[in-house]
């Protein structure tokens, strides 16, 4: 290898953490397989300037698609008066969207190798505008849940395109700003999207607000679209990666059969389908095993690599960030419904309650590299506790101050797990990866990529069902308020739940990060 081959490569992003890039690693996280006989094409990196500039144009892909995995939180109360959604069609705006964003992430990484990073993006990028057109024209619950699905599977495809992007177009010092940058958008993203959303809805009015929260992405777009055909470089790749259509369609159908009834179930009573719809998700997973099995022993490219799957840490740190993400992810939920519905209180004023949350993860964030190298394994120890005791707090803050918690109740609760958050989110990549061997570790940043997003899709499935299911309300004074206090406490102790089961996953992850093999 040349000098610039075996440098440290830069962190790079899948879904909300930090992967980590090696000489060879394909642009979405997996190991380039040149075809037989094909020397790979060199791709050009662009001059300084018009770098970036393309740089600049993917980051704005970026602030989009995480953008849209908090603002609508704050949108989802008015988006059930103004459509008459059902609570099952709440949580499905929210988790069919970051399920589809997560199941596209490997098979659209695949197809930026071989048919370029170009062109994904603009593909991507152009379903995600014209389904988020179709969320803001929705006259109904089924027309917003299926956008969402769309506009989930466009950003998933459009992505991997963004690491990529810088990946081919710097390197050294100029790579480590680009991705540095790279984590700013992502962090301030998710940051401000409750408070964007609540500004949005205050300025649009509560009956047609939500509509913006969706239609600004498409004013975005008109401007994105053509900027990226003009400056991201073009790029022509002879990588020829396989894709596993089966083991995509297993994996989907194991989740969706898992899903459905833990969001359709409770409203319907829990009918006998939901038994057999979790039965048979049993055997598509077992399907799934098998196929990627012998997928592998038959030198075939399978969707999850059994081999990794056998790296006991690797294991763990997939379950781990299932867990992590679905513990964290949905408490904007909660609060969004509690504050909107419960307490009557506009969708700006709960964008301004979650703010300590958001911008403490933000700045934990920023150091969480730093007290990882100095604290190891009990950074992500430190995190998960800080989340779950800030989580738990919060929920007795609102049984205390109920049936009418004012808006201040909840800084001091929601700025410690926030704190928490930031310093588990990066360093958990790193942890995972340290055991994987170089040459699978982009395929297992993919993964985890993954695993995030369906974490955060199954945290709001059970979350939801435990907020709806325990909502009761009483004749009386602020009934409303009343019911939603209730149920917002076992919703957000179901939260610690989730949260103290990736705390206990963290024991099989090594002390410290150790050199890569």
């Amino acid at each position: 290898m040349t000098g610039q081959d075996s440098e440290r490569a830069e962190p790079t992003v899948v879904g909300d953490s930090r992967s980590t890039w090696r000489a060879g690693v394909g642009a979405h996280g997996e190991r380039s397989r040149p075809k037989r006989g094909v020397p790979p094409a060199p791709e050009a990196r662009a001059g300084a300037g018009h770098g970036w500039r393309a740089v600049a144009v993917v980051l704005v892909g970026a602030f989009m698609a995480l953008l849209d995995t908090t603002i609508v939180t704050v949108a989802l109360p008015s988006i059930r008066t103004g459509l008459h959604a059902s609570p099952a069609a709440l949580e499905w705006v929210v988790s069919a969207y970051a399920l589809a964003y997560g199941l596209a992430l490997v098979p659209a990484g695949r197809a930026g190798d071989r048919f370029g990073h170009k062109p994904l993006f603009l593909v991507g990028l152009t379903i995600f505008v014209l389904a988020s057109a179709a969320c803001g024209l929705a006259q109904n619950q089924s027309e917003i849940v299926a956008a969402r699905i769309i506009q989930g599977m466009g950003a998933g495809i459009f992505y991997p395109a963004i690491s990529a992007t810088i990946q081919l177009t710097f390197s050294g010092a100029r790579r480590s700003k680009a991705f540095g940058a790279l984590g700013a958008t992502i962090g301030g993203s998710i940051a401000v999207g409750p408070v964007l959303g609540g500004l949005i809805i205050a300025g649009a009015g509560t009956d047609h607000g939500w509509r913006w929260v969706f239609l600004v992405n498409v004013v975005i777009g008109a401007i994105a679209l053509p900027m990226a055909a003009w400056q991201l470089p073009r790029s022509r790749s002879l990588i020829g990666r396989q894709f596993d259509p089966v083991g995509l369609c297993l994996l989907t159908a194991g989740l969706l059969l898992g899903l459905i009834p833990l969001v359709e179930g409770q409203q319907d009573g829990w009918p006998a389908w939901c038994g057999l719809s979790f039965g048979a998700a049993v055997i598509a997973f077992a399907l799934l095993a098998w196929w990627e099995v012998r997928a592998e022993r038959r030198g075939n490219d399978p969707l999850l690599k059994p081999s990794l799957l056998a790296e006991t840490s690797f294991t763990a740190g997939a379950l781990f960030a299932v867990a992590f993400f679905a513990g964290f992810t949905s408490v904007l939920f909660t609060i969004s419904l509690l504050w909107q519905e419960g307490l009557a209180r506009s969708a700006l004023t709960t964008g301004l309650v979650v703010v300590p949350f958001s911008f403490a993860s933000l700045i934990s964030a920023a150091i969480s590299d730093k007290l990882s190298a100095r604290m190891g394994r009990m950074v992500l120890v430190a995190g998960c506790t800080m989340v779950a005791v800030g989580i738990a707090l919060a929920a007795l803050v609102i049984h205390l101050a109920a049936p009418l918690p004012s808006n201040w109740d909840l800084v001091g609760p929601l700025l410690l797990a926030g704190l928490g958050s930031g310093m588990v989110v990066a360093p958990n990549q790193d942890f995972v990866l340290a055991r994987v061997p170089e040459n699978e570790a982009g395929t297992a940043g993919a993964i985890l990529g993954t695993a995030q997003r369906v974490g955060s899709a199954i945290g709001i499935a059970v979350i939801g069902t435990v907020l709806f299911a325990n909502l009761q309300v009483q004749p009386g004074a602020n009934a409303e308020a009343a019911a939603f206090s209730h149920s917002s406490q076992l919703a957000l102790l179901a939260n610690v739940a989730f949260v103290v089961v990736a705390l206990l996953l963290v024991i099989a992850l090594p002390r410290q990060i150790p050199p890569r093999r």
